[in-house]
């Protein structure tokens, strides 16, 4: 069985990158394909990645730097894949993967971390943030194509796999599809040692908008006895610089390991994006550290509320602070084991399972229903 990967595009490694490198813990001879592979060397040790085949995305300039300004092309790229040659096409997708072209001898499995947020549910969102009326006006009728193109596509894998319930919803609303749930793999800690004393509050990403780390910061405002650590760098960084109190200290870019050690000594990590599943949430329960994170999308199912975390209602910094305030009464009732045990259920071992059974599902429904067409040893359930 010959077998194809499927993934956007490779330039940095996070969420996705993750979910790809436990595919190919699954399949490690399968082919690897996407849009465009600009990732570092060390970086692509991570994934334990090879090679990949690329379209004509990779060779046009300015790319590296601003890939999403080529968006309208993605479409018609990555249905230049020829993906002929194989027997099971394995599509980890949150923007165009889910769109390549396959043939009806051919299982198509698509891992779909979300539709394409921008262009559906968040599409007003996102509008509202562009400061250029110009690029707006523009904006409108290449996103309502780019929802009939991947409304269309939809059809195409034999089996969805979503990140999340939440996610799941989100297809069927806008694919029409059922989709099984599979969350994705996460790092657990590995900590032997007991960590530091816990005095700080930690948040941590790229420092965008929808992130919503002002609010965080200024519900740190509001408490200045409490002290404050955000981790990660973006375009927000100067702003979130110039608004934030003695008491919010900005650790910028850190690695790993750095990172860990940040989420193990802190009091709790505070989390308030609306993320389809939110990894960082989870990798900092595991670190024995509870969550105080936004009541919506993929943190209700990552957070056990009252138990390993709390939510708040809303983005804004009073409901942050009132959340903070709530958590420190009672912040003995939160256990660093009741923490790493809600985190051990999203393991990478949970996912590669999860993800062979899933395939070999497809495949045995695959065979049963292609009788007549193709010889039965075409596809094997026997996993990489």
């Amino acid at each position: 069985m010959r077998v194809a990967i499927v993934h956007d595009w490779l330039y940095t490694v996070g969420g996705a990158e993750r979910v790809l490198q436990e595919m190919l813990r699954c399949y490690p001879d399968a082919d690897v394909f996407c849009l465009f592979d600009f990732l570092k060397p060390e970086d692509r040790a991570k994934i334990g990645l090879k090679s990949t085949r690329t379209t004509f995305i990779q060779k046009l300039p300015f790319v590296r730097r601003a890939h999403r300004a080529f968006l309208p092309l993605f479409p018609i790229a990555i249905e230049q894949l020829d993906l002929s040659p194989y027997d099971l096409i394995i599509s980890s997708s949150y923007a165009a993967a889910k769109g390549v072209l396959t043939g009806p001898d051919q299982l198509h499995v698509s891992y779909v971390h979300s539709p394409i947020r921008y262009a559906w549910d968040l599409q007003h969102t996102y509008l509202a943030r562009n400061k250029s009326s110009i690029t707006t006006f523009l904006a409108r009728p290449l996103l309502h194509w780019l929802r009939i193109w991947d409304a269309r596509t939809a059809h195409g894998p034999d089996m969805m796999i979503a990140n999340s319930h939440f996610v799941a919803r989100r297809i069927r609303k806008v694919y029409g599809r059922k989709a099984r749930v599979l969350y994705p793999p996460v790092q657990l800690s590995s900590r032997t040692d007991a960590p530091a004393e816990r005095r700080h509050f930690l948040a941590a990403s790229r420092l965008v908008p929808y992130k919503n780390i002002e609010a965080i910061v200024r519900a740190f405002s509001e408490l200045p006895d409490q002290q404050l650590i955000v981790a990660g760098d973006g375009p927000e960084a100067g702003h979130l610089r110039k608004i934030a109190g003695p008491n919010v200290t900005f650790a910028g870019f850190v690695s790993d390991a750095a990172m860990r050690e940040l989420m193990a000594s802190a009091r709790a990590f505070v989390f308030a994006a609306e993320e389809d599943f939110g990894i960082i949430s989870v990798e900092a329960q595991s670190e024995g550290t509870p969550v105080l994170a936004l009541g919506r999308g993929g943190s209700c199912e990552s957070v056990l509320d009252g138990k390993t975390g709390l939510f708040f209602d809303a983005p804004e910094p009073a409901a942050i602070a009132a959340c903070v305030r709530r958590f420190i009464e009672r912040e003995g009732d939160f256990l660093p084991e009741n923490c790493r045990a809600q985190a051990a259920g999203f393991s990478a071992e949970r996912f590669r399972e999860g993800l062979r059974a899933y395939v070999n599902q497809s495949i045995a429904d695959y065979r049963s229903s292609a009788v007549g067409y193709v010889p039965a040893s075409k596809f094997s359930t026997e996993g990489g």
